[in-house]
């Protein structure tokens, strides 16, 4: 039996998209209206058939959904929230893909009318394109999602979210809201900030042409470009919606880096061959977790 029969997806870039052609994909059958605030995004999701039905406003899109999942960024919650509590089902989830979730909670809860449920969703998975041709049906396989119950939502819609991410492809973990968000504020964000602040560090700097950044860049740099090019709108409502948890966990990364600064000045061998062990260990463990690939190069072609 199917956890949904109609599912509308609000937000279809790269996660909107992929959760489409996902259901497509592994239920087939469930029906799914799409909407994007974006006009040429609703056409393009049109021409690619992602969805049977797209509508011109979040409000008509969700009428008679039994799911409804919120794909926009976390500053628009909201706005979309006031959008179509009026249009919900009774029985209705009410669910989304947000990188933080505590404050989806607080977003969303005041504004859904009474037998609408909210169970939280974030499927840990991505690229750093965007927009509904960047998506595709496998993106959550093997991937997790963590689930963060509301207090007093009751098992079964929980329960729905997870049979519903399962059958995408998902790995299905439940967590409290303000857990996760520190966990992703050390696995995501934080990554992400420090990826912006050196690729713009590398753009600044005086002695450094722009020309001599982008032709000599070697690995590193050119990975921290890639995470660095995912949608600035997203991000800048992730570190915002999430502050505490990135501030505090920030601070411990300046910390760690102040004490590789000392180690470097006071040539501490010892204490830098120590911290790098310790960095490839973790490394490999998230390979052997297969959350990532042991192949040269991160597996990438170079046909």
């Amino acid at each position: 039996m199917l956890p949904f029969r109609r599912v509308a997806i609000i937000g279809m870039g790269l996660i909107g998209s992929s959760v489409a052609r996902a259901v497509r994909t592994h239920m087939p059958t469930v029906a799914l209206v799409a909407h994007d605030a974006d006009a040429a995004v609703r056409d393009r999701v049109l021409e690619l058939g992602l969805a049977d039905d797209v509508t011109d406003n979040a409000g008509a899109a969700v009428v008679d959904a039994d799911l409804v999942i919120l794909a926009v960024p976390l500053g628009a919650f909201a706005a979309v929230g006031a959008e179509i509590a009026d249009e919900l089902a009774p029985g209705a989830v009410i669910s989304d893909v947000g990188s933080a979730k505590q404050s989806v909670i607080d977003a969303l809860l005041p504004l859904l009318p009474p037998g609408v449920q909210l169970v939280p969703a974030h499927p840990v998975a991505g690229t750093e394109r965007s927009g509904p041709d960047a998506g595709f049906a496998s993106l959550f396989d093997g991937r997790w999602c963590i689930i963060t119950p509301v207090d007093g939502v009751n098992s079964p819609a929980v329960q729905r979210v997870s049979d519903f991410w399962t059958r995408l492809g998902s790995k299905v973990e439940v967590m409290d809201a303000r857990h996760h968000d520190m966990v992703l504020a050390v696995t995501s964000h934080i990554p992400h900030l420090i990826a912006y602040s050196i690729v713009g560090t590398a753009a600044d700097l005086e002695d450094v042409t722009r020309g001599e950044v982008i032709k000599y860049s070697a690995g590193g740099f050119r990975d921290f470009t890639r995470i660095a090019a995912s949608d600035p709108t997203m991000w800048r409502d992730v570190f915002l919606t999430n502050r505490d948890a990135v501030l505090d966990v920030l601070g411990r990364v300046s910390e760690d880096i102040a004490a590789l600064q000392r180690a470097i000045r006071w040539s501490d061998g010892e204490a830098l061959h120590k911290r790098f062990t310790q960095s490839r260990d973790i490394r490999r463990a998230i390979v052997e977790a297969g959350q990532d690939t042991d192949e040269p190069d991160f597996g990438r072609g170079h046909g």
